[in-house]
């Protein structure tokens, strides 16, 4: 069991995601720096702060359970925001199906995570 938060494969997965989507968010219209933009931005990076925040309480299985429940929350949130994103035309179909894919492979993830707290107590 990895010893800090940054060495699991779900935060590491949802990193990148969130990095991706501040690369490709810099090219929306202005109008929608303080909407979409905003929102597709906070959501990807609250998937990551909520792994973090739930890794830290794993001493406590309930803790940690809604902590990875609440970054599946975030990531489902995140998609919502793509779809927006590609129904506007912002970003291209390709670029949409890659992000919704690895999203469904952080979900998946978080929610093993969440119903198998007891694999993530420190020894």
């Amino acid at each position: 069991m990895p010893g800090d938060f940054k060495e699991l494969k779900v935060y590491q997965l949802a990193y990148q995601l969130a990095m991706e989507i501040f690369q490709i968010s810099k090219s929306f219209p202005k109008e929608e720096q303080y909407s979409l933009t905003d929102q597709v931005r906070r959501a990807s990076r609250s998937v990551c702060t909520n792994i973090a925040e739930g890794y830290r309480k794993r001493n406590y299985p309930k803790h940690f359970s809604n902590k990875m429940t609440d970054a599946d929350g975030e990531a489902s949130e995140t998609t919502v925001h793509l779809d927006f994103a590609r129904d506007c035309g912002y970003i291209t179909v390709n670029t949409y199906n890659s992000l919704i894919e690895r999203y469904e492979e952080v979900g998946k993830m978080l929610g093993s995570m969440a119903n198998n707290p007891q694999r993530f107590l420190p020894k």
